[in-house]
């Protein structure tokens, strides 16, 4: 879960392209922090850790209305992190419904699925759950499974040939283009269907995790959750550095972090 902390609290000061659209930017700076992907990515590793516990994540009701729990009482404790319009409404409802969004929020929350079972098949039937809960448009659903299945697929040893070949197959996601063809032309957008693609294939592209984190921003938009999905999937397949960790636990609060260390805690088991 460090990976996508990380490419948020990185992204953040960038977002509404807000940088120069290169590799070469501070990784920190006053203005980093975290943001409502790091707090909806706490909410629903805690709810699914949460269901594992309780032995009920394959009932998809009981681990939905956990998961929509969580996101609201988390969403709620940081309410002033810059969430949507519309999810903010939802946060703040008495009566939570899905409502038919294809925004990223839905994938940039969702990398704990990608660790927290032990095959694929599993990993996208939950990670669509996450996804409903708010975000229940078919795109929405599919940028949350891309993203799980990236995470999976990568902490599992496959290669990025193969990790790609998988997203272009079974989600028809184009990953024809290179990060140069997509850089100059990419703007602010929150859709799961122009945030996704993009954010795999600055993981297929970077050489390091920092260099994962450093070709997501560098695409300009929205930097924060581009950072946060293709962070998920960079630690995955690469591991993060002891001194980015760090550096992570100093700009989070105790209570992040007490679900942080307990995750961690968890899938170092599996």
């Amino acid at each position: 879960m460090y990976g996508a902390i990380l490419g948020d609290i990185i992204g953040s000061p960038y977002e509404f392209d807000r940088g120069d659209k290169s590799k070469g930017f501070p990784l920190f700076m006053g203005e980093s922090r975290f943001t409502d992907d790091t707090v909806m990515t706490i909410a629903v590793a805690e709810a699914l850790l949460a269901a594992i516990e309780g032995h009920f994540v394959d009932d998809e009701p009981a681990t939905e209305a956990i998961v929509g729990a969580s996101m609201q009482k988390w969403g709620r404790r940081y309410i002033d992190r810059g969430y949507g319009g519309r999810f903010l409404r939802w946060l703040l409802s008495s009566r939570p419904l899905p409502y038919g969004s294809y925004g990223n929020g839905s994938a940039m929350r969702v990398s704990a699925a990608g660790w927290l079972f032990p095959t694929l098949e599993q990993t996208l039937e939950v990670a669509g759950w996450t996804a409903a809960v708010t975000h229940d448009h078919p795109e929405g659903i599919k940028g949350a499974q891309a993203t799980a299945a990236a995470v999976y697929l990568a902490r599992t040893g496959k290669s990025k040939d193969e990790i790609k070949k998988f997203i272009e197959k079974t989600f028809d996601y184009d990953l024809s283009r290179t990060c140069d063809e997509i850089r100059p032309f990419y703007h602010h957008v929150e859709s799961c269907q122009q945030t996704v693609p993009e954010a795999v294939t600055a993981f297929l592209e970077g050489e390091s995790f920092e260099d994962v984190i450093r070709t997501a921003v560098s695409l300009g938009g929205d930097t924060d959750t581009l950072g946060a999905i293709a962070g998920a999937m960079g630690e995955a397949y690469y591991g993060v550095p002891g001194e980015l960790k760090l550096m992570c636990r100093r700009l989070l609060k105790d209570d992040l972090l007490e679900v942080l260390d307990l995750f961690e805690e968890k899938t170092a088991k599996r």
